[in-house]
């Protein structure tokens, strides 16, 4: 797909060198590691999974992907308690021969607070760098297994799937005739704080030593250190995998105890669930079913594990009056599911466009624009699956209300008039779009350009296609389903960033350099294949989507890429898994 020319100075034999690492290489090995391990889980050779896992953990490759996925995430910059960062290529490189079992002692946390939604704050716990990407590291051997045994309907911190699924799932049970019209509406009370160590250290199946040396590793709070009884701390990499492998099981308890199909004579439970994280409903005939049986059934499934229902936010809802769920209102009107986003999603959004100008008052308009655009983006981006027009109509009207005050504030002896040519103007039939004009000279041909407010009410409303429940995103015979699940959910994502899409078309979604897919979770760079300082323009035959690590790989090492005559897709895929590794690259990974 690509060729690939080496500078004179760039070494070709020192591959244990940050900026010369074979991504491809490491890719490859580590997903037919993966494959094996779930293979070895679905036959319940539990032997065999925990030698796999050990060989995962021990390799070069597991270890540079577990690096590369710590400096490449957003807090990548926030330090632990030793107060270090990875910022430069041997930083990194020292970092992949220093992740060890043998000697291997977890610093104390960095406790931080964050304010949530209700007013309080939520705990956070923040590992150092290489306790982070030590956690990442076993968490490439837990992941394969966790995705095998979780629950058909989880959705919480799991690949491959969002919210959007969530909600999804729950139009597809609710949506129909023979409905439930009562929900049970869960949330574990502390849910990451209060899981039990005894039943993680006995059940989560990974390295036993390493789990409890993480468990017990306590916390430092204004200089003193303190101890970790209880849970697992938010913030670190695991720490959503070790829950969700606490909380799968619950499905297939209630699948058993409340079958869909049952005799004729008797009527069906109609009982589903459906879990996100530690959010969580369950649906039912009845509202005594939910009280008496299915209420009792969950709380005991929760106290094996140290964990309680929040009695502030567990209740028993009608589907006729609504319930909110992820962000959503979901109701039914004459019988009609409608789901919109819920009243309190909109007003924590307005409110904080609301504070976001009210700091920045006397910041240009050019500014502000830039400040507000991705707020609006991404909310309404998040919203856009649901029945969300009429909605984004009205918050249009509030963000036209509010940047209209704060216009007039920083003109107060203007007439109303002279506010609006300066700050609104026409484009196409919108007579008030917040957009600023920037007058561009180039070849002494004068043309400007616009840069203008996101309208929340063009945002198109568009059908969200749910993941299949059985997907298991580490298992060689969904590779073709995921990846047009992939392509499909990335084109939809990326559809408003006219400048991307064609080049991630082009590419067909994958880097050029790691031949691994470029989606929003991973980030991206424009690369030009000729610099800008010898003559490159910005047009798509001169550009190439790359990797943030991949792009700074090819600065590092002077790597050229020629964009050859287009093959067949068929002919970039990986090998096919074959159930084995070859020695050659066995004994490769032992030698690190």
């Amino acid at each position: 797909m690509i060729a690939l020319h080496q500078g004179a100075s760039a070494p070709t034999d020192n591959l244990g060198d940050w900026s010369h690492i074979e991504w491809t290489k490491c890719y490859c090995i580590v997903r037919k590691l993966q494959a094996r391990i779930v293979k070895a889980t679905q036959e319940g050779r539990w032997n065999k999974v925990k030698a796999l896992q050990r060989l995962l953990t021990h390799s070069f490759s597991g270890k540079a992907l577990a690096v590369r996925r710590v400096v490449e995430n957003k807090g990548k910059r926030t330090p632990g308690v030793d107060g270090q960062t990875w910022s430069t290529p041997k930083d990194k490189t020292l970092a992949i021969q220093s992740l060890k079992r043998r000697g291997y002692k977890p610093l104390p946390l960095r406790r931080v607070f964050i304010a949530k939604s209700n007013g309080g704050q939520r705990s956070l716990g923040i590992p150092t760098l290489k306790d982070r990407a030590m956690q990442a590291l076993y968490a490439l051997a837990l992941e394969p297994v966790a995705e095998t045994t979780a629950d058909r309907h989880s959705y919480g911190f799991r690949k491959e799937r969002s919210t959007a699924d969530a909600i999804e799932q729950c139009y597809a049970t609710l949506s129909c005739k023979r409905y439930a019209k009562w929900i049970l509406e869960a949330d574990i009370k502390q849910c990451f704080d209060s899981i039990g160590h005894d039943w993680l250290i006995k059940h989560v199946p990974m390295d036993k030593k390493i789990l409890k040396k993480w468990l017990k590793a306590g916390f430092m709070e204004s200089g003193r250190i303190y101890p970790t009884e209880a849970g697992t701390p938010q913030g670190g990499i695991i720490s959503p995998l070790l829950a969700n492998i606490a909380l799968d099981g619950l499905g297939k308890l209630l699948e058993e105890k409340f079958p869909m199909k049952i005799s004729s004579r008797k009527p069906t439970f109609k009982v589903n669930y459906i879990r996100y994280c530690d959010d969580f409903i369950i649906t039912g005939r009845s509202k005594e079913l939910l009280e008496e049986e299915v209420k009792p059934l969950v709380e005991d499934f929760l106290q094996r594990r140290g964990l309680t229902l929040s009695p502030e936010k567990t209740k028993i809802t009608r589907i006729d009056d609504g319930f909110d769920f992820l962000g959503q209102n979901l109701r039914k009107y004459k019988e009609r599911l409608i789901i919109k986003p819920s009243k309190t999603s909109v007003k924590n959004f307005l409110k904080k466009i609301r504070q976001l100008t009210k700091k920045n008052k006397m910041v240009t308009q050019e500014r502000m624009i830039e400040l507000l655009n991705p707020i609006i983006r991404g909310w309404t981006a998040y919203h856009r699956h649901v029945c969300s027009k009429s909605t984004f109509s009205k918050v249009r009207h509030e963000i036209w209300g509010i940047l209209w005050r704060w216009a007039r504030f920083r003109h107060p002896n203007k007439p109303a008039n002279w506010v609006k040519v300066k700050y609104f103007t026409r484009i196409g039939n919108d007579h008030w779009c917040f957009a600023f004009r920037r007058k561009l000279q180039r070849d002494a041909k004068k043309s400007e350009s616009i840069y203008y407010l996101v309208d929340p009410a063009k945002m198109p409303i568009k059908r969200h296609v749910k993941i299949k429940a059985e997907c298991n995103p580490f298992d060689p015979s969904w590779e073709e389903y995921l990846e047009k699940h992939f392509t499909l959910k990335t084109q939809s994502s990326l559809a408003r960033d006219q400048r991307v899409l064609p080049l991630w078309k082009a590419q067909e979604g994958v880097c050029l350099l790691c031949k691994q897919k470029i989606s929003e979770e991973t980030s991206w760079h424009i690369h030009h294949l000729l610099e800008r300082s010898k003559g490159g323009d910005n047009k798509n035959s001169n550009l190439v989507l790359l990797h943030p690590v991949c792009h700074r790989q090819i600065h590092a090492q002077k790597i050229q890429l020629v964009k050859p005559v287009p093959v067949k897709r068929s002919l970039q895929r990986l090998e096919p898994y074959d159930g084995k590794l070859s020695s050659t690259v066995l004994r490769g990974e032992r030698q690190w």
